[in-house]
């Protein structure tokens, strides 16, 4: 198996295990903290397990070598384990995730900022669009019974905060990232800790939680590795798979309907993503 087949299989496994993601925030029977407590201490757990057990994975001494860029990168993503949490929990699965897919923009808009990227017209085009999309969906939270702005907005802050640490950790892109996941996730955990009395809900939903902690375990673990062998405009295509695969599998299982604006306004960002990644994947071969 050549190193592009092998990175677009396991980017799309990764993509596949994060799925269910949302459908476990909303089966537990917690509050939302309680749950992004349980969220961040499985996952942190499983991926700090997979570190002891394949030491190519990185070391402590892979957390050191980032710097400042690993500090920023690690409160970032640390903060999203409650932020997620709180976003699907106060709005519905499909504005959530429809909002989550707008990442590839925002990190576009920070590499302009602080690291001198320049964005083309092809980037300039999608934002336009993409903010078209996201403008019908906070339209239609007001006319969804599960949708509500609040819940638009932790979803909104996810998508910036992932967009930010990606951009952090750019500059120490030579350097394994995997070793700061459980800091992030497990430190999350504790902090959430200070505030909420977890153990309660774990006697009726141990077994959520602990798939949901191995599910986002190996998400995370996939979605690391997979993305070193192909190109990020195929990364982009297949996370977008999540945002089309998550809405329809919450609606499957627990039938919330997304709602026409959600899915009218999604439509509109997923399409104009996948065309921009289209054209810059056509543009890369030629």
């Amino acid at each position: 198996m050549n190193t592009h087949l092998r990175g677009l299989l396991i980017t799309a496994l990764g993509v596949l295990f994060v799925v269910p993601d949302s459908l476990f925030v909303r089966l537990i029977a917690a509050e939302p903290m309680v749950t992004a407590f349980w969220r961040g201490l499985t996952s942190g757990t499983v991926v700090l397990i997979a570190i002891l057990l394949i030491p190519r994975l990185g070391t402590v001494r892979s957390i050191r070598q980032t710097g400042w860029s690993g500090v920023i990168y690690i409160a970032l993503i640390g903060t999203t384990t409650a932020a997620f949490v709180l976003a699907i929990s106060n709005t519905s699965v499909a504005n959530a995730v429809f909002i989550f897919a707008t990442l590839p923009v925002f990190a576009a808009i920070f590499s302009w900022l602080f690291l001198g990227e320049s964005i083309g017209w092809r980037m300039v085009i999608t934002m336009a669009f993409v903010a078209v999309g996201l403008a019908i969906i906070a339209y239609g939270s007001g006319e969804t019974e599960t949708a509500h702005w609040t819940g638009d907005l932790w979803a909104l802050y996810v998508s910036v905060a992932y967009a930010a640490a990606l951009t952090a950790v750019r500059k120490v892109r030579n350097i394994p990232m995997i070793p700061t996941i459980p800091v992030a996730y497990i430190g999350s955990a504790l902090v959430i800790l200070i505030f909420v009395d977890p153990w309660q809900a774990l006697a009726g939903n141990w077994p959520l939680i602990l798939a949901h902690g191995g599910f986002i375990g190996v998400a995370t673990c996939f979605l690391t590795l997979g993305p070193r062998y192909i190109r990020s405009a195929e990364v982009s295509l297949l996370i977008l798979l999540e945002s089309v695969l998550a809405p329809l599998l919450v609606w499957a299982v627990i039938d919330e309907n997304p709602g026409r604006w959600a899915l009218i306004g999604g439509a509109v960002v997923i399409g104009a993503l996948v065309i921009s990644n289209l054209v810059a994947l056509r543009r890369g071969r030629a």
